[in-house]
């Protein structure tokens, strides 16, 4: 978790500058970082892998996942036009980083959260550990200010409790990425 500090803190000012946030103060940070928690996903064989998901399809709650999975493979991300699936081959030594609905909603969709989901295998074990860094339970997330005053946008999400948002996730099965109609402005 603390190697895994620089990585994050680097990412957030890449993907912070498109939004023009110019500069990432404790207060943002706070939002964007607050809270850190790391999995450790073990999927057994299983021998009717073909009737079985080993996780629904879903995007996630953070701000930012950042995942380390074995070579079993089994990660398929959602196509954009939704149609199909696309499988997310393991790179040795390589990280997957998905944006979460966190900061879709922070940055007003111009980021993107991923539909994703989990196959099992007939034949292998999967091991994957995801890092979910997001706000922490007691922010306030909603677009960020810079992104709705770079071009007069509009706020396309409420603001939202964060806490409230990670209990509307898991109050229901995993949905795709219905979970970020919540937030959304109708």
């Amino acid at each position: 978790m603390k190697k895994s500090e620089a990585l994050i803190k680097r990412l957030l000012n890449i993907l912070m500058k498109r939004l023009n946030v110019k500069e990432i103060d404790e207060i943002k940070e706070a939002v964007l970082m607050g809270s850190k928690r790391i999995n450790l996903n073990y999927y057994p064989v299983c021998p009717n892998h073909d009737l079985t998901v080993a996780i629904g399809r879903h995007s996630d709650v953070s701000t930012l996942t950042i995942l380390l999975q074995d070579q079993t493979g089994g990660l398929f991300v959602r196509t954009e036009d939704r149609c199909g699936w696309i499988h997310v081959p393991p790179i040795p030594g390589a990280l997957v980083i998905n944006i979460g609905d966190a900061l879709q909603i922070m940055s007003n969709g111009r980021y993107k959260s991923i539909e994703h989901r989990v196959t099992a295998n007939g034949s292998k074990t999967r091991v994957s550990v995801p890092i979910f860094v997001n706000p922490r339970p007691s922010d306030v997330i909603g677009p960020f200010l810079e992104v709705l005053a770079s071009d007069g946008e509009k706020a396309k999400y409420k603001n939202v409790l964060y806490s409230d948002y990670v209990k509307h996730f898991f109050r229901k099965a995993h949905d795709g990425k219905m979970t970020i109609e919540y937030a959304k402005i109708t």
